[in-house]
């Protein structure tokens, strides 16, 4: 089975959907299908792609031509924040299709809807005929990395933190929260991750030191090293946030775009992770610094761990594949919510 994934990322507006949309790019190989991903961005996008078969295209804008090549393919995937309903009716007219929603983004023609999320089952997603949700943390897409993982012993002291702000770091955040960690909490040893679309990578390389270490170009499995490494993660609120609750880090967050809201609110509300704020909030840092001083509490970070894990077990693109490629290829019906 030939299956096209439609997706978007770039420097501007992050790789998120890219890192996801790997993730089911993985599975399928996995099950013997051949995947492509087309994907509406820039250069930059091509740090996260490697490995796959792939093309740089804005398959929206030029929607009428490159919707003959849908012809090719027996299974389509979307996922998207801009293209709009109408492309997403065609698509369905035309293919089988698996849409990966976050917030409700809208009404969805006949498919399968995922939202991975750990706040999905509250959203209010209308019944509907020929429409089959998978919604919840069983459900979230990780990259192959992340299907199978060690076993996380937390340790007593918390002396090593992480700093990961995806691919881009737009918000230029990851330069402010080092500065702050070396002014407030001295003793610990900060890993920071840096992107492909990193344009402030130079800066942040000017504060390394004995305390200060950076890493650049990781694969999942060096990512996924370097979170079993530490004793708690500071990070934007995407998609990272499922992998560190996979592997049972605890998490404090900062959203960095609106997308991200709901999940920061929903992780603090399970008690996985601490939600610190809006990239903009005047009092961002003060609740990052109380967040980090609870986590200094062995018993704190013990609690968060067993919850991520609890939620979020690796498996979701797994689960995901698995159930769209028997009910396309059989037919299966449509039942509603």
């Amino acid at each position: 089975m030939h299956v096209l994934i439609l997706t978007e990322g770039s420097s501007q507006i992050g790789f998120g959907h890219i890192t996801r949309c790997t993730s089911l790019y993985q599975a399928f190989e996995l099950f013997g299908a051949e995947p492509f991903m087309v994907v509406k961005g820039d250069k930059s996008a091509r740090t996260v792609l490697e490995g796959l078969s792939y093309e740089i295209l804005d398959w929206q804008k030029g929607w009428k031509a490159f919707r003959e090549s849908l012809k090719d393919f027996e299974l389509v995937v979307v996922d998207s924040y801009l293209a709009p309903k109408e492309l997403y009716e065609d698509i369905a007219n035309l293919k089988p299709t698996l849409f990966i929603d976050d917030y409700n983004r809208l009404e969805y023609p006949k498919g399968v809807v995922l939202n991975g999320s750990v706040y999905a089952p509250e959203l209010a997603y209308p019944r509907k005929k020929e429409l089959i949700y998978l919604l919840g943390g069983k459900y979230i897409p990780l990259r192959r990395a992340f299907w199978s993982c060690p076993t996380l012993r937390i340790r007593k002291r918390l002396r090593r933190l992480l700093i990961t702000f995806g691919g881009d770091d737009a918000r230029n955040m990851t330069p402010k929260v080092i500065s702050f960690l070396r002014k407030n909490f001295p003793s610990l040893e900060i890993f920071v991750v840096v992107g492909g679309g990193f344009k402030n990578r130079e800066e942040i390389l000017t504060l390394r030191d004995q305390k200060v270490k950076v890493f650049e170009r990781l694969s999942a499995e060096d990512m996924k090293a370097l979170m079993l490494s530490v004793e708690v993660c500071i990070s934007a609120g995407g998609q990272t946030s499922y992998e560190l609750a996979r592997l049972g880090v605890p998490a404090i967050l900062v959203a960095v775009a609106e997308n991200q809201l709901l999940n920061c609110e929903g992780w603090h509300k399970v008690g996985f992770a601490r939600y610190a704020g809006w990239w903009e909030d005047k009092e961002l840092f003060e609740r990052l610094g109380k967040y980090l001083q609870e986590f200094i509490n062995y018993q704190e970070r013990l609690r968060a761990s067993r919850i991520g894990k609890s939620l979020v077990d690796g498996k979701g693109a797994l689960r995901v594949v698995k159930f769209v490629l028997m009910a396309f290829r059989k037919g299966l019906s449509y039942p509603s919510l």
